[in-house]
């Protein structure tokens, strides 16, 4: 993980973006444009701004109500996401929201899980690996799209692009690229790098891609524990509004601990969505960091 890190507040002026700069310390000095899921949604082009509103306001979709619920608390009953994650039908301007998001699938437990946040109707995003994963689990790739969840990223075969040559680190995100959209017909427009770790040179490849790149706030350190209470309640302990959870379904304690997680942040009044959802009406721009 970075060693020494300092960002200055992303503001707009005259209805310009100006990138907030995040400084890593990874042998040697690199810098990248980091943004707040908060400050995503209030820098969102006007245009997106009144489409959303436009979608939120139309009749069919009156019945959510996410647009006038301040607290959430009617949020969760009507999380169904487009297929694209896009989120239309929550507000996470005015919701409580958290992302859900889970790294390095699909797995054998990824039909479980899916089970669970179906009955839930909660969605969540998919950082999908694929030597071993993608590649092995295509249906399981499919079943994620069909059911709503967003499609991501996390490399080929989990390398940490910044200790790579730029050449490899472009090949470990274009082949899940490809992978994915030869199964699904859907290029994943978000990416996690292993371990969090990313610099200037990481985030002009992802530009180049197409991807935007999605940390984390919350991490039950999953990789370390099969104690499912014990996930449940570092998750807990760590949620804030606008938080994005991090978690593993490879890993056998991880999905038990997942509907005990869901039930009590739905008691905490949390809507639980996916990345895009609680960037909406932003738009995830390539290139840029997002991190609560």
């Amino acid at each position: 993980m970075p060693k020494q890190l300092s960002t200055a507040r992303r503001t707009s002026i005259a209805g310009l973006l100006a990138a907030t700069t995040l400084t890593l310390a990874l042998g040697g000095c690199a810098t990248y444009d980091v943004t707040a899921p908060a400050d995503a949604r209030a820098d969102a082009p006007a245009a997106d701004v009144k489409a959303k509103d436009a979608r939120l306001a139309a009749p069919g979709d009156a019945k959510n109500g996410d647009a006038k619920s301040a607290n959430g608390k009617d949020a969760n009953a009507k999380n169904t996401a487009g297929k694209d994650g896009s989120g239309d039908d929550v507000d996470c301007r005015t919701a409580k929201c958290v992302a859900l998001t889970f790294d390095a699938g699909p797995s054998e437990n990824t039909n479980r899980l899916l089970d669970i946040l179906k009955k839930e109707k909660v969605h969540a995003t998919f950082f999908l690996l694929g030597q071993n994963h993608v590649d092995k689990r295509p249906a399981e790739v499919k079943r994620i799209d069909a059911e709503g969840h967003e499609l991501a990223n996390h490399t080929w075969s989990h390398q940490i692009l910044t200790d790579i040559e730029p050449d490899e680190a472009t090949r470990e995100l274009s082949r899940v690229q490809d992978a994915v959209r030869k199964i699904t017909g859907k290029t994943p427009k978000l990416m996690r790098p292993p371990q969090g770790r990313t610099d200037r040179e990481v985030s002009e490849i992802s530009k180049r891609l197409g991807l935007a790149q999605v940390l984390w706030s919350v991490t039950a350190k999953d990789y370390q524990t099969n104690d499912s209470a014990l996930i449940t309640k570092r998750v807990l302990d760590q949620t804030e509004r606008d938080g994005i959870i991090l978690l593993h379904d490879i890993y056998k304690g991880t999905v038990p601990a997942v509907p005990g997680i869901l039930k009590e942040l739905k008691k905490r009044g949390y809507t639980v969505v996916t990345v895009s959802q609680l960037l909406s009406p932003a738009k995830p721009q390539p290139g840029m960091v997002y991190r609560p």
